[in-house]
């Protein structure tokens, strides 16, 4: 089976890298020529463990390759993957015209039978659109199926999130593009993946359902957080309490500043927008949505609690990225809080393992790169663990103590234990454990 992934940013590389992995043959497209030509010379454009070895392996096996050729390789494949960005507009409203630009290029060289699908997150009522634009553009009568396939891919174990998914989600109205969906699917069948099966609707909505549900229980622990630092409880064992009843579970029940990346805060105000947009308030989600913004600030009070006013401190930030194994700092907490020290006054020494120079294009004054976390510790006055890196775990304490100026640790991960750091001498603030 041929098939065509349009669009090589995150979702779209690892879409049809794994693809090409399953045996089926991928072209990758994008119009930015300089990004395809870096594919071709071996670079990857994003940070993925993994990612480059997979792409290396598939285009040395000839299954894999990359063009900006839209019109050759919609011709040459039966299934078409749109993987396009959808940016959110001013009012929160997913931007879809790139999705309309790719839906009347595909139109105009459709040459035979073609199952189009969605990976890219978009409003309810996309595929309809699309259908219409195919409908309408294209000069033959050839027949075509529009379906949904959503993504749910986590940043940093993105290849395992495709290869061994908890589901796949197909979404279409055609029996037939169901059937070749589920073929190229088919590896999954031994791995006993659930397949769910809807009206595209459906599966466009899921997508969205499924990041505001967690972005939600992310907003709703770090409530009992703060709520926690009030009453002098630990949040810890108060998550873990929560998480052993099986109807909850532990996972996203993590306190810290907030979520950030590409898809919680994007996907959490599209949902309510399409829900405004049929008269209803999603009153849940647009209330996780104000705590994810208001924890943000309530970390920087923490921060200045501990260190001290801001103006004139040097402060070591270590991580930068949203997240860990990711090199994404779109939303990042890490980066608005930088910025909120940085607007106080502060210097800060800043080290993130693999989201520097992404960092740099956003932080441009009062930063000061570094080149692993002993450099950005030296002469700070206090230190402020934004992102858990696990090789912000293992620190040696006592050489961070000695180059800290005060020994001082704002963690806003969780990663210490707040006893062991005050035996080792450590002023210390985490997020929701017991007032501290």
């Amino acid at each position: 089976m041929n098939i065509c992934v349009i669009g090589t940013g995150y979702v779209g590389l690892v879409t049809g890298t794994c693809f090409a992995d399953f045996g089926v043959n991928v072209a990758c497209v994008d119009k930015d020529s300089a990004k395809i030509d870096m594919l071709k010379a071996g670079g990857i454009p994003i940070y993925e463990p993994g990612l480059k070895e997979l792409v290396d392996k598939n285009v040395r096996e000839g299954r894999l390759s990359f063009t900006t050729d839209l019109a050759s390789a919609i011709k040459n494949a039966l299934v078409i993957f749109i993987a396009v960005g959808t940016p959110p507009r001013e009012d929160g409203s997913a931007d879809l015209v790139y999705i309309e630009e790719v839906a009347a290029t595909i139109a105009k060289n459709l040459n035979g039978y073609k199952v189009v699908v969605t990976k890219s997150t978009v409003p309810v009522g996309t595929g309809s659109l699309i259908e219409r634009i195919i409908g309408k553009e294209q000069p033959g009568r050839h027949k075509f199926d529009v379906a949904s396939n959503p993504e749910f891919l986590r940043e940093g174990s993105a290849i395992e999130d495709f290869m061994r998914p908890n589901r796949v989600v197909i979404g279409a109205r055609g029996q037939q593009a169901i059937a070749i969906l589920k073929d190229l699917y088919s590896p999954l069948y031994l791995i006993e993946t659930p397949f769910i099966i809807a009206d595209i609707e459906t599966a466009e909505l899921i997508k969205y359902a499924s990041n505001a549900f967690l972005a939600t229980k992310i907003s709703f622990i770090n409530e009992i957080a703060n709520v926690c630092e009030l009453v002098g409880a630990d949040v810890h064992m108060v998550a873990k309490g929560m998480g052993l009843d099986k109807r909850i579970g532990a996972k996203f029940l993590h306190p810290g500043p907030g979520y950030g990346g590409s898809c919680f805060p994007k996907d959490t105000l599209a949902i309510t927008m399409i829900a405004k947009e049929h008269g209803y308030t999603f009153q849940i989600v647009e209330s996780a949505v104000e705590v994810n913004g208001r924890q943000r600030a309530r970390m920087l009070d923490k921060i200045k609690t501990l260190a001290g006013p801001l103006k004139g401190r040097v402060i070591c930030a270590l991580g930068l990225a949203f997240k860990p194994n990711t090199d994404d700092i779109r939303e990042s907490p890490a980066i608005d809080i930088v910025r909120m020290m940085v607007k106080e006054g502060a210097v800060v020494r800043a080290y993130d393992p693999a989201a520097m120079e992404n960092a740099k294009t956003a932080l441009t004054e009062g930063v000061v790169f570094c080149q692993d976390a002993y450099e950005a510790a030296n002469g700070a006055d206090a230190l402020v663990i934004l992102t858990e890196w696990n090789q912000f775990r293992k620190l040696d304490l006592g050489r961070i103590k000695g180059l800290l100026n005060a020994p001082k640790l704002v963690d806003l991960r969780n990663v210490y234990d707040p006893a062991s750091m005050r035996e080792m001498g450590f002023e210390y603030a985490g997020v929701g454990r017991g007032g501290v």
